[in-house]
């Protein structure tokens, strides 16, 4: 009999078999319970594979995925600025942002749609109601970024959108239940400091200064902090691509924007004015929609694999490279009050991405600088007496 047992039990630790247990009383069976990840979604796969402009990220090592989404975000979104900033340079637009937005989301959902056409797998994962949340809120953060600029200089603009982490964070606690340290507290004081110094600046210095601007900027400012949390949980939930997200929500938007549009009367106007300007206005916005497709592809690369804090965390390093181009090929009034704001804001970008890496990153403290200094001295001491 124990011979038997010793061959039922060796028989029952293959893998791929059952695990049964037999003896003269009992039977006992051993029951695998799949994890939480894998009840989540019916289309979640063990590996989850990101995919951004027909490239696996996923057979990359981690940093390898980090440089490629920081290069791309970088490369096209700073060519997006500048051409952005481009198209409100010509006179008599200013007044026509939410057209432009009009063009940009059509523009998107086409990209959209080609690059889904290429993929294998053309299912929706994500909810409907989830999309046409996203979609509003993507109108707008877009929507209200581009009307600001009627209202607002660029730089200005940029500077409100670097301090998107401090409405990210109080979103992350309320929409996933997330918590901060002090680190992440004093780096978001940092960007309020330097937000309301750069703007009191720029009020001093810039003739056409308009509050309308700020408060329309921070409105899309809210709007875009909700809507990375709001992508984050959707994304890591139904494993939705970012083909599928840009194509649902842009496409979506866009009808939202034409229905205010048309109700508004804003339509008219927009499309006599861009007709006669076909290569200031509608070239520049394709060429301006291409660069920001491609850099909207990177950000949700990074959101899906670093989270959306990590991905506001680069996208504001890359607005403050594009505030330093603005001021290098577009006239426009300075004072040194921008630097030091700026550099404030930059301080507070530092501290969270400290607060993201402070098991890696470890500052030395005085004690200890003191303590290895005291150490060399005795090993040198030693080694001269020796």
């Amino acid at each position: 009999e124990k011979q038997k047992e010793g061959n039922s039990s060796t028989e029952c630790s293959k893998p791929g078999t059952m695990d049964l247990k037999f003896t003269s009383s009992r039977k006992y069976i051993s029951i695998s319970v799949p994890s939480k990840s894998q009840t989540m979604s019916p289309h979640i796969k063990s590996v989850d594979d990101v995919v951004v402009l027909g490239m696996n990220l996923s057979k990359f090592s981690k940093p390898t995925q980090f440089f490629i989404c920081v290069s791309g975000v970088f490369m096209f979104y700073l060519i997006y600025g500048y051409l952005q900033e481009l198209i409100f340079s010509v006179e008599g637009f200013k007044p026509f942002g939410w057209y432009l937005t009009l063009v940009q989301f059509g523009f998107y959902s086409i990209f959209g749609l080609i690059e889904l056409q290429l993929i294998q797998d053309k299912r929706r994962r994500i909810p409907g109601k989830t999309y046409m949340i996203i979609a509003f809120l993507t109108v707008g953060t877009m929507g209200l970024s581009n009307t600001s600029l009627g209202y607002l200089n660029y730089p200005t603009q940029v500077i409100f959108k670097c301090c998107k982490l401090i409405p990210v964070m109080v979103g992350g606690v309320f929409i996933q239940g997330k918590r901060y340290n002090i680190v992440d507290v004093s780096a978001a004081l940092c960007m309020s400091l330097g937000l309301i110094w750069f703007t009191l600046a720029d009020s001093t210095v810039a003739p056409n200064f308009n509050l309308t601007g700020v408060v329309l900027i921070s409105l899309a400012l809210c709007a875009d902090a909700v809507i990375g949390n709001v992508q984050e949980k959707a994304m890591k939930l139904h494993n939705g691509s970012n083909s599928e997200m840009v194509l649902y929500s842009y496409s979506i938007g866009f009808v939202y924007i034409l229905f205010g549009l048309t109700c508004t009367s804003g339509l008219s106007p927009a499309v006599t004015f861009c007709s006669k300007h076909l290569v200031q206005t509608y070239g520049y916005a394709f060429l301006f929609s291409l660069t920001g497709y491609f850099g909207i592809s990177f950000v949700l690369a990074l959101i899906k694999i670093f989270g959306a804090l990590l991905a506001v965390t680069v996208t504001t390093g890359r607005k403050a490279m594009t505030i330093v181009l603005s001021f290098l090929f577009f006239a426009k009034p300075f004072t040194l009050q921008y630097v030091w704001s700026g550099l404030l804001v930059v301080l507070g970008i530092f501290l969270n991405v400290y607060s993201k890496n402070m098991d890696k990153i470890k500052l030395p403290s005085l004690h200890g600088l003191w303590k290895k200094a005291v150490e060399e001295r005795k090993t040198r001491t030693l080694s001269q007496t020796v």
